[in-house]
């Protein structure tokens, strides 16, 4: 089993356990995804990168974690392999910007 799917498996658990799955559907997942990406980008608002880092290092990893973990419940909901997905993501945007046309 890989570290992804160990990972997926032990959110899954943590859920379960709260028995939250019923609320953990596809679109609530997703505008869930949404909101937590709006909380990161409130760290960096009107600082620099810097400046945000300085100050919010710690609310910005919280705020990655519940992006990912969204993620990655969303993933198990609709039966995605993570690496899979990624993967075949990493080709098309290699087609999509070929190395001679990066800038």
């Amino acid at each position: 089993m890989s570290d992804i799917q160990q990972l997926m498996n032990k959110i899954d658990k943590f859920r379960d356990d709260r028995n939250w799955r019923p609320n953990h559907n596809p679109k609530d997942l997703a505008i869930s995804i949404s909101i937590e990406a709006a909380e990161l980008l409130e760290d960096f608002q009107w600082v620099t990168s810097e400046e945000a880092l300085e100050e919010n290092t710690e609310n910005i990893r919280e705020e990655i974690a519940d992006i990912l973990i969204y993620s990655l419940t969303l993933c198990s909901e609709l039966g995605f392999d993570v690496k899979e997905i990624v993967e075949e993501k990493i080709v098309k945007n290699g087609l999509k910007y070929p190395l001679g046309n990066s800038k």
